[in-house]
């Protein structure tokens, strides 16, 4: 019984109510509160050791040689002072570590004109030889055309790349930046839209669909499928633009674009396409400015 009435009493259900809120006041930070340096988070650390040896790169390089001649010198002077006669004696500790100390002494005399006689070949940029021209399809929106300059602008100033031109739908959109001289004096050589995608260059790319970047261009029999980039470009990067386009882009120094600008590229390629994409549909044929 005592059972059944526990089980008969009700339990009364909590209902929970939400909190008031309170009124949105605007709140302000006052700049003048901020202090300069209180910034107490980690700083960016500084290889001392590294920056020391780029500065001194002639002395680590024929640090190996005094290291390993005043070696020389000093078994030498040790033999001579020690009372061992100066014939080398299998059965001698003292001959085999003098010994073993000759080898590691001529090992790093060797090591310093090495060092001496192999050094990175230093890379600079080449200045183009062409002239000036910046050729925009005229029938493009306004939009269009300001999107393009951007990118120019973008890749001219952050990149190597000197060079820009992009072919959509068999035409020449865009050839801006230094082109090649043409047979007249003083004019851009023109860019044949139909021959480059006919090309194994723009085939090779369109059949991958990847970006392909030939770090060093004098090194690429296809080079002569860009006769309208300067002679000594250094670099060049083929973008595809969807399975309708390129866009040439010439370096003026030999590897001279990053991983980072390869993937930034990339990215930029792709919002060429959309944006050419919705608008190249309606377009009138090519007339170049």
């Amino acid at each position: 019984m005592e059972a059944g009435r526990i089980l008969q009493i009700g339990i009364p259900w909590i209902t929970w109510r939400s909190p008031p809120r309170l009124p949105n006041f605007p709140r302000y930070i006052c700049a003048s509160s901020i202090q300069r340096g209180s910034y107490k988070g980690p700083k960016p650390g500084r290889d001392w050791i590294a920056d020391w040896v780029s500065k001194n790169d002639d002395a680590v390089r024929s640090m190996p040689i005094y290291v390993g001649g005043a070696s020389l010198l000093a078994v030498l002077f040790n033999r001579a002072i020690s009372g061992i006669a100066p014939v080398a004696d299998a059965s001698s500790s003292q001959s085999r570590a003098d010994l073993l100390t000759l080898g590691l002494a001529v090992t790093n005399v060797l090591t310093g004109l090495v060092w001496l006689s192999i050094r990175p070949k230093s890379i600079t940029p080449v200045g183009p030889q062409g002239v000036e021209c910046q050729e925009i399809y005229s029938h493009l929106p306004e939009s269009v055309v300001s999107e393009i300059l951007w990118v120019w602008e973008s890749l001219s100033a952050v990149t190597c790349c000197k060079s820009l031109v992009i072919v959509y739908d068999c035409q020449c959109i865009v050839q801006i930046g230094v082109a090649a001289k043409s047979l007249n004096i003083d004019e851009p050589f023109a860019v044949d839209a139909a021959k480059l995608m006919q090309g194994s260059l723009y085939q090779g790319v369109l059949k991958s669909g990847a970006q392909s970047y030939m770090a060093n261009l004098s090194l690429y029999p296809g080079r002569s499928e860009l006769p309208f980039l300067p002679s000594n470009t250094q670099a060049v990067i083929l973008q595809p633009l969807g399975d309708r386009g390129i866009a040439v882009l010439g370096g003026d120094t030999i590897r001279g674009f990053t991983t980072s600008d390869q993937t930034w590229i990339s990215y930029i390629g792709e919002k060429l396409d959309a944006t050419l994409a919705k608008y190249m549909s309606s377009m009138p044929s090519v007339v170049q400015e």
